[in-house]
């Protein structure tokens, strides 16, 4: 029966999805084919301690009211987790997670299985889903911002290696003795395409600069141009080791593509071999801000699907 429930994207079956921020709490409810049914966003407590964000969290599930039948949670968090995605190892800009079992105890709270991922790997699942990437199998998402985080997907479904913390793409190193970066890494990706990299170099935000290039300022438009070229560099040797079909843009720098993709495409051609990246699409998110929790239940989702399978592969084997 369950296998039928999960091929029917008619059915009112429900997951729910989560993205735990510094600031603000993102909930909804999705169907098995990623329509949202009902959101929220509630503010994430100060000091942002585990226990406190529990709390909030399962007030907010109690609001959300599910029309139907809930059947699994997944919540993104900023940071990594460990391979079975039971267990929160650090998680950045909230206080005091080390070693969080915190899908233990959501799933004590609600009853529900939990599946915990890194928030930028949801963000990369959900553009995936329901987004820019929605039409293809294996993609790359990097998100620009603060930090440049990122995701794989491989056959429709999310890489984080046999230890879950695949997928930093952010951190890869395109030179050699460059600015250290917070990961202990020299001459990161990151520190030529975040945020305080454009503002080392710049003295202005990327907002400020995109405004620039609109009314045609020569010196922004050659930084764009140059900011471009980087990720560029950096996108191909992901290219090589992945050849996706797809790389989605997103993070708030991503809302300047217009100034620098072109440069980006234009680095990508003449670094990689034609064979590495045929069909090649570089896209710009179509989520925003939403794409964490969106990726968040579609990780529910497909932890209910595997659960169904397994449980319908015993039935057989018992047969």
């Amino acid at each position: 029966m369950e296998t039928d429930v999960l091929s029917n994207p008619d059915n009112r079956l429900e997951a729910i999805g989560i993205d735990i921020g510094g600031t603000a709490i993102k909930l909804g409810r999705f169907g098995p084919d990623g329509s949202c049914r009902q959101s929220m966003t509630v503010a994430t407590p100060k000091p942002q301690l585990p226990e406190a964000v529990l709390e909030v969290i399962v007030d907010a599930i109690a609001q959300l009211d599910p029309e139907q039948e809930c059947l699994a949670i997944g919540v993104g968090l900023p940071g990594p987790v460990d391979g079975p995605g039971r267990i929160s190892k650090i998680a950045i800009n909230l206080v005091s997670w080390q070693d969080i079992p915190f899908a233990d105890w959501l799933e004590e709270k609600t009853g529900l299985p939990v599946i915990l991922a890194n928030d930028a790997n949801c963000a990369a699942l959900g553009e995936a889903w329901t987004g820019a990437g929605r039409q293809f199998q294996n993609l790359i998402m990097l998100t620009l911002g603060t930090g440049v985080g990122g995701g794989i997907i491989l056959d429709g479904k999310l890489f984080t290696g046999h230890r879950g913390a695949a997928g930093e793409l952010g951190l890869i190193t395109i030179e050699l003795y460059g600015h250290k970066c917070n990961s202990g890494n020299r001459g990161s990706l990151e520190q030529h395409v975040s945020v305080p990299a454009v503002r080392r170099r710049t003295s202005l935000t990327p907002a400020e600069l995109a405004h620039m290039a609109k009314v045609g300022n020569r010196q922004a438009l050659e930084f764009w141009k140059t900011y471009g070229h980087h990720l560029g560099a950096g996108l191909a040797n992901l290219i090589y080791i992945l050849t996706p079909e797809a790389i989605v843009i997103g993070g708030g720098i991503s809302e300047s593509a217009e100034y620098f993709l072109p440069a980006t495409l234009s680095e990508i051609e003449q670094r990689v071999l034609p064979i590495s990246r045929e069909g090649l699409q570089l896209l710009v998110a179509q989520l925003g801000n939403r794409a964490g929790m969106v990726g968040a239940a579609k990780l529910a989702w497909q932890m209910i699907s595997q659960k169904s399978a397994s449980t319908s592969q015993q039935t057989k084997s018992a047969g």
